[in-house]
């Protein structure tokens, strides 16, 4: 069951969260259209091994799920959602002497954790940066599916962008998945700023995320155009202190929870 959302108020927006399991505090964010919860009930993910030995605070992004947002795209750029997770940590986890938190993120959620940790290198302790998307020199040309998708729920509403999705796995990492398309979880009036700002976004440099000097973990799988295992290596090579681990089969994906808890040891 899940538990109750909590709610904070951080930079114009009410940000939805939960809270469960106890001890030092982690942090899931999510990927782009998708709410707290909606990837693990999916299939792709399964963090409780992470929550049996930590306090695991789940969050809908601003504009995703329960979270309220606005429609301007810049809202939803990269930097700016990692102010929103920086704000959200000081409300609920606000920052006594040298304690740090740690993270993990998919997609637009590593894109997140990656802009904050930059932004604030301070207030992290391990990384976990799954699925990480199109960056730096792939960025761009996947820019442009984004915003056409913008421009089709504009004319034609959500349920013509989710019919032109196909009902398989994106990665063959995930074909015992519960479902393979995952509903929506952002509403119509702010789906089309949600593309644009992220057609607007990229990592930071290569020479800021290389100044990132902590503990992090990768984790690609193959098959997917949108989340290229080259993503992966591009970030654990310019870290200096990562490590890249790539699934391309169901049961490599089914270690990534327990791989996770044990990273954030």
């Amino acid at each position: 069951m899940t538990p109750a959302f909590q709610y904070a108020q951080v930079r114009g927006a009410r940000l939805a969260y939960t809270s469960t399991g106890v001890g030092s505090p982690v942090l899931w964010a999510h990927g782009m259209t998708s709410a707290a919860y909606t990837q693990e009930r999916a299939g792709q993910f399964d963090w409780r091994p992470v929550s049996g030995r930590h306090r695991l605070l789940r969050y809908d992004a601003r504009g995703h799920g329960r979270s309220t947002g606005g429609a301007d795209p810049v809202e939803y750029t990269w930097p700016e959602l990692a102010q929103d997770l920086l704000g959200l940590l000081d409300v609920v986890e606000p920052p006594i002497g040298p304690a740090r938190v740690d993270a993990i993120g998919s997609s637009m959620g590593t894109a997140t954790i990656l802009c904050a940790a930059v932004a604030d290198p301070q207030r992290f302790r391990r990384l976990v940066l799954t699925t990480p998307p199109t960056c730096w020199e792939t960025r761009a040309a996947a820019n442009g599916v984004r915003l056409a998708s913008a421009q089709l729920v504009e004319d034609e509403g959500v349920a013509a962008l989710a019919a032109l999705s196909i009902d398989a796995p994106g990665s063959p990492a995930l074909v015992n998945a519960r479902r393979f398309i995952t509903p929506i979880r952002v509403r119509a009036a702010y789906l089309p700023a949600v593309f644009r700002g992220s057609a607007q976004s990229d990592f930071p440099s290569r020479a800021e995320v290389a100044r990132l000097d902590l503990p992090v973990l990768v984790l690609s799988w193959t098959g997917d155009g949108t989340h290229p295992v080259s993503s992966g290596e591009a970030l654990a090579q310019v870290l200096p202190n990562a490590e890249l681990v790539v699934a391309d089969d169901p049961a490599a994906l089914a270690e990534w929870g327990e791989r996770a808890a044990d990273f954030l040891r």
